[in-house]
């Protein structure tokens, strides 16, 4: 592959594309510099001083929820499978009717600053939230893992960046940038540059998804014919589900696994939940989720049609044979409609999106750190002051940064689709059960959360071992070896129940149980009564 890389996307310019990236970097490095002046106390670090509203926050929670994955990722699945690349979006957008339902109103309530906040509300507080940052900073490695090596593969893609040495390159500049956005801005700076990201990719879908469709005389009946005759012997397969999950037994199992995965696993993100700390109340957490789902449903019917318009106007043959396959499918439509300048700008939004969401992470894993287990756990929650928590999540984040531009640089060739529903089935399983429990069940104790959490953590990562994903399949990340028992590449069918019955049994098994405290919980979630007072205490 390195070999070709040079020459990796025809027609593209190295030169132009590095200056709009420089543009871009400069930009959101003057919006991150300024954000650090108001950034003083521990709820302006970790949660912007709670001074986003709702809109602005779910400006800012699409550009932290459209990963590469979603943005590369889904048109290329769509380009090459039609139907059942889309069914992705479908997952994503299902995923957030769960968070707004269940989820963002009574978290933002009941917690401060992180996950653990709201689960050690009425458990035991230092066994709690060792396991909640512990399941923290699981989701958030794997996911900062696929985003680093999304990373490598698109700039040497689009830089024409040949070779191993440059690969690593990249990824530790990637590193580098996140940790001084996280430094220097915290989560205000961090939540600019992700509405800036947002309103840049969701602009140039839209541009694109136009351009294409006006193309066809803005009928998506031609363009969808035009597709399948682009596409050779399998053109016809592209409208009809099953083209991808339909093969047999064992792979529509697969696709509902994943899909459990895609849908619960958003709720349990833990870079998605901090989210809903950073607006003044439980009113704008629920109409930032409202927000949220409305741009990213619209982005994910541009993924419809630019996946299409890939098929229609490249084709499979030419997506196939560029370096990164299918996630060369939106870069090599840009190039097609719009020459070099329309590749280097959305080359510009991808490294843009991959910024913004390692940023994302980044802080939170910090803040989960510095909070739950510095703050709470090795200092008994006296905590010498707040500058002494905000340091230990400054020097967290600088720790973080640097494992995953070690991790990145190691898992540069692994598939990133693989990764990132890694991080889902982690989330679904170790996060969501325990916060449903703790929201919803009057009996739940802390022997139960800790079953729940390290249990469905454990379950979770033994069947992705064992799985076709890391030995024994054509695609799998040691093709040399196979020692894999479980069938299904996602483990969500069998560890997101698992969790949930961990989750029972522990809390059967114990005795321990705080009635009042469920009483108190349930007062303020549903409520808002005392929420601010912990805000601010």
């Amino acid at each position: 592959m390195s070999t070709t890389l040079a020459a990796a996307v025809e027609g593209s310019r190295p030169g132009l594309n590095i200056t709009i990236f420089a543009i871009f970097v400069a930009i959101t490095l003057v919006i991150v510099f300024r954000a650090s002046r108001d950034t003083r106390t521990a709820a302006d670090y970790y949660a912007a001083g709670r001074a986003f509203s709702g809109p602005q926050n779910g400006i800012a929670i699409s550009g932290d929820y459209l990963s590469a994955a979603s943005f590369l990722g889904i048109a290329g699945a769509i380009a090459l499978y039609g139907y059942d690349g889309f069914l992705y979006s479908i997952g994503f957008l299902v995923a957030w009717l769960v968070a707004l339902l269940l989820v963002a109103e009574l978290l933002r309530n009941t917690g401060k600053f992180t996950l653990g906040d709201v689960l050690a509300f009425r458990m035991k507080q230092r066994p709690v939230r060792a396991a909640a940052a512990t399941s923290t900073l699981a989701v958030s490695l794997f996911y900062l893992l696929a985003q680093m090596a999304g990373a490598g593969v698109l700039v040497s893609l689009l830089l024409g960046v040949s070779g191993n040495v440059g690969q690593n390159l990249v990824i530790a500049v990637v590193g580098a940038l996140m940790i001084v956005y996280v430094l220097v801005g915290g989560m205000k700076g961090t939540t600019w540059v992700q509405i800036v990201k947002a309103v840049l990719l969701i602009g140039a879908a839209a541009a694109m998804t136009v351009w294409v469709l006006a193309k066809y005389g803005l009928n998506l009946s031609t363009l969808l014919q035009q597709a399948v005759d682009n596409s050779g012997k399998t053109g016809a397969k592209l409208l009809d589900p099953g083209f991808r999950y339909g093969k047999n037994e064992t792979s529509k199992l697969d696709f509902l696994s994943l899909a459990l995965a895609l849908v619960l696993g958003t709720a349990g993100l833990p870079h998605v939940l901090m989210r809903f700390y950073t607006v003044p109340t439980a009113k704008d957490a629920r109409r930032s989720v409202v927000w949220a789902i409305g741009l990213i449903g619209l982005f994910y019917l541009f993924t419809l049609v630019l996946g299409y318009g890939a098929a229609a106007l490249v084709g499979p043959e030419k997506i196939n044979a560029a370096p990164g396959k299918e996630n060369s499918a939106a870069p090599l439509l840009a190039l097609e409609l719009g020459g070099p300048l329309l590749l280097g700008f959305v080359a510009a939004v991808a490294f843009a999106t991959i910024l913004a969401v390692v940023a994302g992470l980044t802080i939170t894993a910090s803040a989960s750190f510095a909070h739950d287990v510095y703050a709470n756990v090795i200092k008994h929650g006296k905590a010498d002051s707040k500058e002494g928590e905000v340091r230990v999540a400054r020097i967290t984040a600088v720790v973080i940064g640097a494992v995953a531009i070690v991790g990145g640089i190691l898992a540069k060739n692994q598939n990133v689709a693989f990764l990132v529903a890694l991080a889902f089935a982690v989330a679904a399983s170790a996060n969501l059960p325990t916060i449903l429990y703790s929201l919803f069940w009057k009996r739940f104790n802390t022997t139960g959360a800790l079953f729940s959490i390290y249990g469905g953590l454990l379950v979770t990562v033994v069947l992705i071992v064992f799985s076709p994903a890391v030995s024994g399949s054509s695609s799998a990340m040691i093709k040399s070896a196979d020692f894999s028992w479980f069938p299904l590449s996602n483990p969500g069918l069998v560890s997101i129940p698992v969790s949930f019955a961990l989750g029972w049994l522990g809390t059967m098994l114990s005795k321990d149980h705080n009635e009042p405290k469920y009483v108190e919980m349930q007062v303020r979630s549903l409520t808002g009564a005392g929420a601010e007072k912990a805000v601010h205490h």
